[in-house]
């Protein structure tokens, strides 16, 4: 048995049914990490001794005849930017490179009561500011098919994992596409809940009305068996939503007869490579054997999507980031005085793509630009909601292409800030109008580079975009291939 290529639900149910030991899976994606994260670069450290015991425990009570939970002997990565009891949280920065949690995040909580077992945390752009995971204060991860190119982020850590087969499955965070972007770019299945539906209590913020935490799985199957796990009420996150939870695995098998699929010709347009529009294109057909139409919609103000993203995001990171002083649990450079221990611990912790976006910040909500740039940012966010709720009308899902190209190589955009925002071009609007989304593999370039598809949905309706992802897998390899 290759543990490596089972699914989560495959190892959920041979933990339960006594045929794979906790321990046995648990060892052997250690083992993994040991020998593949030198060239991946996926984990930035390990839990491996609180692994193996959480995992002797379940072997225990599976012995006993106790219950097992919904998770019970699943490996998990976690984002490092997502607090974990007694284990190293760096957020992927310096500021934080001595920072160990006194509590577990509300999402960690609920994988380890549901039975999950969490091997490590990913590594990821700083404060989840990127889009490569170049700007990880310690060592960029690597793309698992060609370690030329990037795995993508700010979750490129936590999308190697499971691409290079280091684990399962991976928890990771979407401010403008940081689940989607790397899911494509590693040829993963990737979601992004409604904003509200999963607790963010315990994660380090980036931009507060953005960010959501999702699950990163090698399918829809699994993304809906994480899900399950770690969405409902918080009481200690005040945007968590009290929404009903449904079963989102209770639709995967029904067929697609009837679902109205959206296409935004706009994301079909200039910039979007050869590669990408072909495979999109040929996943349309497949949707449509599988009973859907589509039709075309329109979404006039997603054009305005980067331009009002890169106002909000920054404005909300420099006040967020403003608690991370020196003063409490971070990281404080010497100094004669409070202003000066001030300037240079941020001048020396901080990365300069977390400088650039709190100055950037800073300026917009300073006085006499507030109306200017975050005010009438806003003013256009709501414009895209409203854009979406219209489409939502007459269509289940929006489909398209995720990201415009296949992955970059390393420094490709180090000199172009633009360019590299621009890889975000068509998931940041999810983020703005708070709807779900999901990325999942549908072809490979030329040069064996994943490919991917986003499907987008109202309003807590995760039950519809991953039945429909899941109805495609079925007719469709792309999730199950793996990198040599």
């Amino acid at each position: 048995m290759q543990i490596e290529n089972l699914s989560a639900v495959e190892i959920v149910a041979k933990v339960t049914s006594g045929e794979l030991s906790a321990t046995d899976c648990t060892q052997h994606f250690l083992d993994q990490i040991s020998k593949l994260n030198d060239d991946n670069g996926g984990f930035l450290s390990t839990t491996e001794q609180l692994a193996i015991q959480t995992a002797e425990a379940i072997d225990a009570d599976r012995a006993a005849g106790k219950k097992l939970g919904p998770l019970a002997g699943l490996p998990v990565a976690v984002k490092d930017g997502i607090c974990t009891q007694g284990q190293t949280t760096t957020a992927g920065s310096k500021m934080l490179s001595k920072f160990v949690p006194s509590y577990d995040a509300t999402i960690v909580q609920r994988l380890k009561a549901d039975g999950a077992i969490v091997i490590g945390k990913t590594n990821m752009d700083e404060f989840a500011m990127g889009s490569s995971t170049e700007n990880s204060a310690y060592f960029p991860a690597k793309n698992p098919w060609n370690h030329e190119h990037v795995p993508g982020g700010s979750s490129g850590g936590s999308a190697t994992a499971v691409a290079a087969q280091m684990a399962p499955v991976s928890i990771g965070s979407d401010t403008g596409g940081s689940i989607r972007q790397p899911a494509s770019f590693c040829g993963i299945t990737g979601l992004k809940p409604t904003y509200g539906r999963v607790s963010r209590f315990g994660l380090i913020a980036f931009a507060s009305s953005l960010d959501q935490i999702g699950p990163m799985t090698h399918s829809a199957e699994d993304a809906a068996l994480v899900m399950q796990s770690i969405s409902g009420h918080d009481k200690h996150d005040s945007t968590s939503a009290v929404d009903e939870v449904p079963d989102f695995s209770a639709k995967l098998n029904q067929p697609l007869d009837g679902l109205k699929i959206g296409i935004c010709l706009d994301h079909f347009g200039d910039g979007l490579s050869d590669s990408v529009r072909n495979s999109v294109n040929d996943s349309i057909e497949v949707l449509k054997s599988l009973g859907a139409t589509c039709q075309d919609i329109e979404l006039p103000y997603t054009k305005y999507a980067i331009a009002s993203y890169y106002v909000i995001a920054p404005c909300e990171a420099s006040s967020n980031l403003s608690r991370f002083d020196g003063v409490r649990y971070t990281n404080r450079a010497a100094a004669d005085n409070l202003t000066d221990m001030y300037t240079h611990t941020r001048g020396e912790h901080f990365g300069n793509e977390v400088k650039n976006r709190i100055l950037l910040g800073t300026y917009a909500l300073s006085s006499g630009y507030y109306d200017a740039y975050y005010l009438k940012a806003s003013k256009v966010r709501r414009m895209i909601k409203n854009d979406y709720d219209k489409a939502f009308e007459s269509v289940d899902l929006i489909l398209g292409p995720t990201v415009p190209s296949t992955a970059f190589k390393f420094g490709e955009h180090a000199s172009d800030p633009i360019a590299m925002y621009l890889a975000d071009i068509y998931t940041v609007s999810a983020n703005l109008a708070g709807v779900p989304a999901i990325s999942i593999p549908c072809g490979f370039d030329d040069g064996g580079l994943p490919i991917g598809m986003q499907l987008q949905a109202k309003r807590f309706d995760e039950s519809t975009l991953l039945q429909a992802a899941h109805q495609y897998q079925t007719q469709t390899d792309f999730h199950q291939q793996r990198p040599s």
